[in-house]
């Protein structure tokens, strides 16, 4: 009698997408990376509740206020001024503190543009029990600023991934299938359009437009797609010669039905595949930028200059350490998954079951 095998067999009868998340699900380092970006995304979306400068919910003298949503001005809770409340005041704190009152705070104390003015030590500081992750040269919180960048960073991510296969898609598709001439001039096209050099672009253009995560994402996409397009290009001059696309003629389809229902479902695989890889490439080619200088706004935050303030505070040991563990480890996730995706759609394992 033979030994069970330690890896669950896949039943043939299953559609090909669910073997391949089922061989998905087996490559464990790829699923649980997954997992934990997964759940590091949600917290990042959840930013505003988890790290703020206002509480989430406050109740004084009676009536309840959600600070967190709503500007309450300082004389509501006995103070002097009609400006907003500024909830790190020892003055409002004490008064939370009174019989009565209460206010459910964040865990993290600290909104990402938060300047500590009531901090004991001078800035940048280091890790203590009211700033975790110490705070940079300016008095802000690292952790919120982590946190907050991680979602900004995240969120670019995803939508200059997705420009990039949209646009690559269409235009290797068009290439792939009518071919011929079609294919020729777009070829010539995409050579002199990928050597423009688009670091001197973004430099120009910087110099030129205010910056803004808008713009950045505009030049950014001008360039995304063209690597993508090569890939799915290759797909559709392969399978336009196969035997169901000459079917699918042979029953009077028309060309973009041939290209919407057949071709296109099967030659989704390379892009599937480099989803993740094209993410970290965004992702590090914002923080990049933002090191640099050219990248989002100042008031908007960001790792790349989170590093660029370890770079010019060497001292301040903690602020280039925890931007670099947050960094690495978001790139690591994303290549572990692109792994796992890579072995889940790969044909030659889809032959040997």
């Amino acid at each position: 009698m033979g030994t069970p095998s330690s890896t669950p067999s896949i039943t043939p009868s299953l559609s090909p997408s669910r073997r391949a998340w089922l061989r998905f699900k087996q490559h464990r380092l790829g699923y649980w990376s997954m997992v934990v970006f997964v759940v590091l995304v949600v917290l990042s979306l959840l930013a505003e509740v988890l790290s703020n400068d206002r509480p989430i919910l406050a109740r004084y003298n009676g009536h309840w206020y959600v600070p967190i949503v709503q500007d309450v001005p300082e004389t509501t809770f006995g103070g002097d001024f009609q400006t907003p409340t500024d909830y790190l005041d020892p003055f409002i704190q004490a008064q939370f503190r009174k019989p009565g009152n209460v206010a459910i705070y964040p865990p993290n104390r600290f909104h990402h543009r938060t300047i500590n003015y009531f901090a004991s030590q001078p800035n940048p500081a280091a890790p203590s029990s009211e700033n975790w992750l110490g705070t940079d040269d300016r008095g802000r919180d690292v952790l919120a600023r982590l946190l907050y960048g991680f979602r900004v960073s995240v969120l670019f991510g995803l939508a200059l991934t997705v420009i990039g296969v949209v646009v690559g898609v269409v235009t290797g598709a068009l290439q792939g299938f009518y071919g011929g001439r079609t294919d020729l001039a777009m070829q010539r096209f995409i050579e002199v359009w990928s050597s423009m050099p688009e670091l001197y672009l973004l430099i120009i253009f910087s110099a030129v437009f205010s910056p803004g995560i808008g713009l950045l994402l505009l030049l950014l996409s001008l360039f995304g797609w063209i690597g993508l397009s090569d890939y799915v290009r290759a797909e559709f001059l392969r399978n336009r010669q196969l035997d169901y696309v000459r079917a699918a003629r042979a029953m009077g389809l028309s060309n973009w039905q041939i290209i919407w229902r057949h071709i296109l479902p099967n030659s989704l695989t390379p892009v599937v595949t480099f989803l993740p890889f094209r993410m970290s490439a965004a992702i590090l080619a914002l923080t990049s930028l933002d090191f640099l200088g050219l990248g989002v706004p100042a008031d908007v935050p960001s790792l790349g200059e989170m590093l660029s303030q370890g770079k010019a505070n060497l001292d301040a040991w903690w602020i280039s350490l925890s931007t670099f563990i947050v960094l690495v480890l978001t790139l690591l996730l994303l290549t572990f998954m692109g792994d796992a995706l890579r072995d889940a759609l790969d044909p030659r394992k889809e032959m040997q079951e």
